[in-house]
Parts: C-alpha cells; sequence; structure tokens
C-alpha cells in the first residue's frame, strides 16, 4: 500500500523577467500533465527578474519531476519547494456577498472575526478584503456562504521563505 500523500506545494521560482516566461512554463507544466492550483507572478526588486509562486500537489517524485522541468528552461534562476523549509504564505480574496439591510451586521460581524475589512457597499451587496492562508480564506468563505456568495476573486498564494540566522534561500537572487 502506497502511504505517500498528494500534498499542497509551493514552488518559489526566479526567473529572467522577459516576455513569453509565464507562458513557457505555465505550457511546460501543462503539456506535461501537472495541475497547477495557483500561480502569481510579478517583478522582484530587480526590474530583471520575476518571482513566481507555483502552487500545485503532488507526491515527492512528481515535485522533483516539476523543478527538474522548470530548471530546463534557459530563463529559470532558482527553483525551491517551500515544503521543505519555514516559509510565510499569504493570498488575497475579495468576496462579494448579497446583502439586505437585516444580514448586513452579522456579515461584518464575521469580516471582523477574520480581520477583513469591507471595500464595497452597495444596497443588494457587501464587498470584502481578506488575506491570509488559504485555509484562513476558505473558512471565512464557508462561514459567508449562508447568506449568498455573488463572486469571489482570489490572487492565488504568494510566499517567501523565512529567514533562519540572517539567511534566506533567495538572499543573492541573481547568485544562485
Amino acid at each position: 500500500m502506497n502511504h505517500e500523500r498528494e500534498e499542497k506545494h509551493i514552488i518559489s521560482t526566479l526567473v529572467e523577467n522577459h516576455f513569453g516566461v509565464l507562458a513557457r512554463v505555465s505550457g511546460l507544466l501543462s503539456s506535461r500533465g501537472f495541475n497547477i492550483d495557483s500561480l502569481a507572478v510579478a517583478e522582484t526588486t530587480d526590474p530583471d527578474t520575476s518571482r513566481m509562486t507555483i502552487v500545485t500537489r503532488g507526491d515527492e517524485r512528481i515535485i522533483e519531476q516539476i523543478i527538474k522541468q522548470l530548471y530546463r528552461l534557459v530563463d529559470v534562476i532558482k527553483v525551491v519547494d517551500l515544503a521543505e523549509c519555514p516559509h510565510v504564505e499569504r493570498e488575497l480574496a475579495l468576496i462579494k456577498i448579497a446583502a439586505d439591510q437585516e444580514q448586513r451586521t452579522a456579515i461584518l460581524q464575521i469580516v471582523d472575526v477574520f480581520r477583513a475589512r469591507t471595500v464595497d457597499f452597495s444596497p443588494q451587496s457587501i464587498t470584502v478584503e481578506v488575506t491570509g492562508d488559504s485555509r484562513k480564506i476558505g473558512a471565512m468563505t464557508a462561514m459567508l456562504e449562508p447568506f449568498g456568495i455573488m463572486e469571489v476573486a482570489r490572487t492565488g498564494v504568494v510566499a517567501l521563505s523565512r529567514e533562519l540566522d540572517g539567511t534566506s534561500i533567495h538572499n543573492a537572487e541573481k547568485a544562485a
């Protein structure tokens, strides 16, 4: 019996900030049958470098294959599976909830408990912004579901390794 489970992995990838890199990375993964749960990408402090945060699921063998495939791309500088080291992860979600006058107080109490914030009001709805890990966003969404969720937009996970003894796995981003 195989006890190895497909667990969530956050793969932090530093890439050259060139046209088409995002398409090459996502195309590489999808063409080989690897599913992407979320993908976030933006410039780092160096405008020539971008960080891609890829969330996927797989056992150790699958994640190793993904990392090897990513390193085959010319524009890839460094790839790290953050599941193997201490890290901080966050996601942002905007949630639009159906809300009449009677429901607003209860919705705002939930918003307060999750330390989220209201970003828009209309006569028929409230839109809230919540940041945190995926579990927090999922829990808040579940609490708001009985009111009627009209729309949800999520950024996907972004993550950074934690510093240990003053060093980080990405401290020298270009030197890697």
